[in-house]
């Protein structure tokens, strides 16, 4: 029962980041995306910094900089970019692909070969979300689909090298989050400003806008994730991403008005199929490794020992 909870509880993450698109175009000021990105990260570490009260030692100040600039400071900005460059759920495709990175970067890093109902329950992820976002052919922009592919592979590595690393002794996921969240807000600042200059002026939704995307869509939602990489497989934790561009579609529909075809609810299903089937395999094989390994049945740190200091 413990870990079909930890499963639900890391779910709300990708499923709280499916409400960004409607929060930032009803709520937040026009072509922003930098200075957005830095107000949901930034705000969001500073305060789980005053919270915890832990900051990093030794190597681990270049570690947290390191998944920092992987989980935040790179894939926000190239996540905004790819979004406003692309065509329709372009992006959200790309993204969609995420578990196979986490897949690949997991054989490579972790030492864990892929089972092949895990690869296929990757494309058949990818391809209904394919099915519920994509609404036109429109020509591709180059720089946009680097982007989305360099944000799904930044987002991948942070999760798998997240999962390498562990944690230090006695620092809990809540003081993790912090420390991510604001090196990686600090490394969007600079950009931010320049490419954008001043901070627009905000009114009342703007600013309510904001503080749901620093508070309950970034701290928390980013604190759960964190959690759950530290007692879930990398695989599965990979394999819940493909519920943020479903929760959007879901959002679109029942806030916005968006009208869903029944190919797109097709695809929904499909999605969703697939994302439970791959978190069935990668807990599976994450269980037999482990009692294969310690003789445990349970155990934060089974799958990969974390590299603690």
């Amino acid at each position: 029962m413990k870990r079909p909870m930890t499963v639900l509880l890391t779910a709300l993450a990708p499923v709280s980041w499916g409400t960004t698109y409607a929060v930032t175009t009803e709520f937040l000021p026009a072509d922003r995306p930098l200075f957005t990105a830095l107000m949901r990260a930034l705000p969001a570490g500073l305060v789980l910094l005053a919270l915890t009260r832990v900051l990093p030692r030794g190597a681990w100040w270049a570690k947290a900089f390191v998944l920092g600039a992987l989980n935040i400071g790179a894939f926000f900005p190239l996540l905004f970019v790819s979004a406003y460059r692309l065509p329709g759920g372009m992006a959200a495709v790309v993204g969609s692909v995420g578990p196979l990175f986490v897949v690949g970067l997991s054989a490579l890093l972790l030492g864990q070969r892929p089972a092949a109902r895990t690869l296929v329950a990757g494309v058949v992820a990818a391809f209904g979300v394919s099915l519920v976002v994509l609404k036109g052919a429109g020509a591709l922009d180059v720089v946009g689909v680097l982007a989305a592919v360099a944000s799904t592979a930044s987002m991948a590595a942070g999760t798998v090298l997240t999962k390498r690393w562990g944690r230090p002794d006695g620092v809990g996921p809540l003081a993790l989050t912090g420390w991510q969240l604001t090196a990686g807000g600090l490394l969007i600042a600079p950009a931010a400003f320049l490419a954008e200059g001043a901070p627009p002026a905000l009114d009342g939704r703007a600013v309510g806008g904001y503080l749901y995307l620093a508070l309950a869509n970034t701290a928390l939602a980013y604190w759960l994730w964190f959690r759950g990489i530290g007692r879930l497989s990398a695989t599965q934790v990979g394999f819940l991403g493909p519920l943020s561009p479903l929760t959007a579609a879901v959002v679109g529909w029942a806030a916005l008005g968006q009208a869903l075809t029944p190919l797109q609810v097709a695809g929904m299903a499909l999605a969703f199929g697939a994302t439970v089937a791959g978190q069935l395999g990668a807990g599976r094989r994450r269980s037999f490794s482990s009692a294969e390994k310690t003789g445990r049945k349970d155990s934060m740190d089974l799958t990969v020992p974390a590299l603690r200091r």
